[in-house]
């Protein structure tokens, strides 16, 4: 039994066999007063997880009843008599106060998530509970399972004003907060960039197999925006020497910050139109997640998608193939011998740049899919 849904389905089977007349309801009495939640609120937090004192806490109060024949509100009246001590000093009145605050945190908790659902969150549990932790300064999961603190009323400005920005001004919540998480690093992010996406991690993995074996590899990364492929190479191929390029210079100014903030002494970010800044001409890998959304899919993305990042990184011509004839045309010029050429690529192009590689004479071309079986990545090796 490791979440509250788990445990709650436990406990009304446990009470059905012993015959209880309302199995569910005395179920969740016994566990929304061990968590301190309310009954209503029990649902909402259906997949928080327990710690071992709070199961044996439940168990103790199930096995008491069921010992008893009494439900649950006739034994908690004679609490203190009828169960064994858990080995808490604190006192009544700082339970109570502790209470007092947990339940509040839930309800606001809760209150906040359905406003983001009103306002079209698809995420909205998932974006609630990562603005209350930056705010309040606590995991993910310390909060689940141990808030039991007073809000101030300057964090639940703070929250507030983020949800607000959040739900009614459609502002992804990596915009709100400023940063995201990706590969294990934290990358500032503001509008000037894309927001790194998870899929994109798998690109990263793959380069670094790539680069197995290989001393110091030389690596370019094309079209860098935040720097969060670059960076994440530099940091897993300490030994390597990485050049991220952008034509945007407020990307520029983005990667830069995370480099200095993510101390990655073996990447360098410079100004250039694809390739054509470019001197250096024996690079072991060229990588590039390039703008691959075609103009008329472009339309119909998220609103906070199609408001807050740019376009310019997400769009292409040519239904979206452009960069990839483009950098695969020049590549083999920039690459040594045997050297690898991998491109992050949209949901239905894999044949399609796949081509584009084998016209200019790249081998072992292969596709890759991601954890939703779609087409995610082309990776091929230059002929000569």
């Amino acid at each position: 039994m490791k979440n509250l849904l788990d445990i709650l389905r436990w406990s009304e089977e446990y009470f059905k066999k012993y015959s209880f007349s309302k199995p569910r309801l005395e179920a969740e009495k016994v566990i929304s007063h061990v968590l301190s939640i309310d009954r209503i609120l029990l649902y909402a937090e259906y997949d928080r997880p327990l710690i071992d004192d709070e199961r044996v806490k439940i168990k103790r109060y199930i096995l008491q009843m069921i010992k008893n024949k009494k439900g649950f509100d006739e034994i908690v009246k004679n609490l203190n008599q009828t169960l064994p001590s858990d080995g808490f000093s604190e006192s009544k009145e700082t339970k109570a106060r502790e209470k007092s605050y947990r339940k509040e945190f839930l309800e606001l908790l809760t209150k906040s998530i359905v406003y983001l659902k009103k306002h079209g969150s698809r995420e909205a549990k998932l974006d609630v509970e990562h603005v209350f932790s930056y705010i309040l300064k606590v995991s993910r999961m310390e909060m689940t399972l141990t808030f039991e603190r007073e809000i101030t009323d300057a964090e639940k400005k703070e929250i507030r004003e983020m949800l607000v920005e959040i739900g009614k001004g459609k502002r992804p919540l990596q915009y709100v907060l400023g940063f995201e998480e990706f590969y294990g690093y934290k990358f500032y992010v503001d509008e000037a960039v894309l927001i790194p996406r998870p899929e994109t991690e798998l690109l990263v993995e793959r380069c670094i197999k790539l680069m197995d074996g290989i001393e110091e590899p030389k690596i370019l990364d094309i079209g860098s925006g935040s720097g969060a492929i670059s960076i994440s190479l530099g940091k897993e191929l300490p030994e390597s020497m990485v050049l991220g390029v952008d034509i945007s210079e407020k990307a520029l100014a983005v990667a830069r910050k995370n480099k200095e903030e993510n101390n990655a002494a073996n990447v360098k970010f410079m100004r250039s139109d694809i390739l054509k800044g470019v001197e250096y001409k024996k690079f072991n890998l060229i990588v590039s997640n390039p703008p691959y959304i075609p103009d008329y899919e472009y339309e119909v993305l998220e609103d906070k998608v199609l408001q807050n990042e740019p376009k310019l990184a997400l769009t292409a011509p040519d239904n979206g193939l452009y960069f990839y004839e483009e950098i695969s045309k020049n590549a083999p010029d920039y690459l040594v011998k045997g050297g690898y050429l991998a491109f992050e690529i949209g949901y239905n192009q894999g044949e399609a740049v796949k081509k584009i590689m084998e016209k200019n004479d790249f081998l072992n071309i292969t596709v890759y899919y991601d954890y939703a079986g779609l087409e995610r990545i082309v990776i091929g090796r230059k002929n000569n």
